[in-house]
């Protein structure tokens, strides 16, 4: 299958700490003490991102590209609970 990899920033345009994922994270705060991602470059896959966790709330598709504020992918903050894969069938 395709790889996923998704960078994960604490702050607008890149900035504070950056977080990488390649798989599913049911819990944002489990693995990475925050819930607020505020900005991120998609380098492989298409991603789900849940306003909260366990895949719940408000989801936003995710594509390859580079974002750098919440809003460029539609979200009303930068509240990310979970974050999915989505994997070819």
């Amino acid at each position: 299958g395709s790889s996923h990899e998704v960078k994960l920033f604490e702050r607008m345009e890149y900035g504070g700490q950056m977080m990488a994922l390649v798989d599913d994270c049911p819990n944002m705060m489990d693995v990475f003490q925050t819930n607020h991602i505020f900005s991120c470059k998609v380098i492989g896959g298409n991603w789900l991102f849940f306003e909260q966790s366990n895949y719940k709330g408000r989801m936003y598709l995710i594509r390859p590209g580079e974002y750098t504020r919440f809003t460029e992918w539609g979200g009303l903050s930068a509240r990310v609970g979970s974050i999915k894969r989505i994997m070819d069938y």
